[in-house]
């Protein structure tokens, strides 16, 4: 039976999905987690986190690299693991250093460490000749007021090692750049406790729709699953308010999004052992890159493939990383596409109601879950503050979205935040 090491995760979908996705492959794994805790208050209450099925469940310092990896050699002897993974952006370099440690499958870990470094990716893709926004890199506050006024006004700051949207702001002027850099001071750690690195990126404003291309890499093969696209809100932060696979665009449009994907994978390095979510702009000036992220998509894309194509990313995930085939066969689901729209707070306080009850059965849903009242609500400012979130589908055509936006609408009319 195939053993993995599972190294840390986020708590979302895929901290359960990718455990099913083990399981079901007939594979076993060991987790490896700093800080268990973590875990265990984000199960629901009276049930057992699915990572903590584990076969076996150890605790270890996975923020200290170094340390880790004669740590993990020991286990391997021991325990013997045929591949590494995790779903958490935080400790994919570290899983990629430990696969070339223990000689197991995965793709470069300079490779991972410049895809995780929206810096080092946007000079990589330049370096490449892919075209891109304009940008700049600096830690001090001069620098970075004169690389803003050489890019020009609006631009976007952002930090160039967190997840999640975090951080990410429009910025119009001088007064909202030094809001950002005063931020991003201000949260030296991330939320897994590992220290950040001060530089700020600033990029030109891109226009026009963002997308992204799903992809699963294999023997030096990157294998296009397709394109989901994205609507964003919560300006001057960049929130993901909702999503469709597969995207509403031309022909044209999605062969272009695609090559550029592919274009992107290759100047990184990333095309074996890997799933990968890279997102794109599709300007007046022709597809721009936003990210490369080499793991599955977040957000539920991973479902709304699954619910569309019958192709299992977690599942190809796992594949890979053991140095398999993954299998991309599109099955027949009965759906042409699927949509998932979140519940966005724009307020701080007490959610006092928010009931779906009257819409959890309406046609096309396949999933409904929502914050409980009394839940302290923050005002988001990144994709952590969903209150929830409802998933559709349509047999006939691209309707999923407009089912989904119109779910939300109901569910807006009877939230009450106080």
């Amino acid at each position: 039976m195939p053993h993995l090491l599972v190294v840390e995760s986020w708590v979302g979908s895929m901290s359960r999905l990718l455990p099913r996705a083990i399981r079901e492959g007939g594979h076993e794994f060991t987790f490896l987690t700093r800080d268990l805790h973590h875990y265990l208050r984000s199960a629901p209450e009276g049930t057992a986190h699915p990572l903590l099925g584990a076969r076996n469940v150890i605790t270890a310092d996975t923020n200290d690299v170094e340390a880790l990896l004669p740590e993990v050699e020991r286990l391997h002897g021991a325990l013997g693991f045929d591949g590494v993974i995790t779903s958490c952006d935080y400790y994919l370099p570290t899983v990629a250093r430990i696969a070339g440690r223990l000689g197991l499958p995965g793709p470069g870990p300079e490779a991972v460490e410049n895809a995780c470094r929206k810096d080092d990716t946007r000079r990589i893709l330049a370096g490449a000749g892919l075209p891109g926004p304009r940008f700049a890199v600096h830690e001090e506050w001069a620098d970075l007021t004169r690389a803003a006024r050489e890019i020009g006004y609006p631009l976007v700051a952002k930090p160039v090692d967190l997840c999640a949207g975090m951080y990410v702001r429009r910025v119009d002027d001088e007064a909202q750049l030094g809001e950002v850099v005063r931020a991003l001071a201000d949260f030296p750690v991330n939320a897994r406790g590992q220290v950040r690195t001060p530089a700020v990126l600033l990029e030109e404003l891109l226009d026009g729709p963002e997308v992204s291309v799903e992809t699963v890499s294999h023997a030096g093969t990157v294998h296009v699953v397709g394109v989901t696209d994205k609507s964003v809100g919560g300006a001057p932060a960049f929130i993901e308010t909702g999503h469709m696979f597969p995207a509403a665009l031309t022909a044209a449009d999605t062969e272009a999004a695609e090559q550029t994907a592919l274009t992107a994978l290759k100047a990184l390095g990333l095309t074996d052992g890997v799933v990968a979510h890279t997102e794109i702009k599709l300007t007046s000036a022709g597809p721009r890159v936003v990210e490369v992220n080499p793991r599955p998509a977040g957000n539920r894309i991973t479902e709304l493939v699954r619910h569309v194509t019958g192709i299992d990313l977690a599942a190809a995930f796992v594949d890979v990383a053991l140095g398999r085939a993954p299998d991309l066969r599109r099955t027949g689901t009965g759906l042409k596409s699927a949509a998932v729209g979140f519940l966005v707070p724009d307020r701080t306080g007490t959610l006092e109601a928010l009931d779906g009850a009257g819409l959890r059965h309406a046609d096309g849903v396949l999933e409904m879950q929502l914050a409980e009242p009394g839940k302290a609500v923050k005002a988001a400012g990144s994709n952590n503050e969903y209150l929830g979130h409802v998933m559709t589908g349509d047999a006939d055509g691209l309707g999923a979205r407009d089912r989904a936006e119109g779910l939300l609408a109901g569910l807006r009319a009877g939230l009450v935040i106080r």
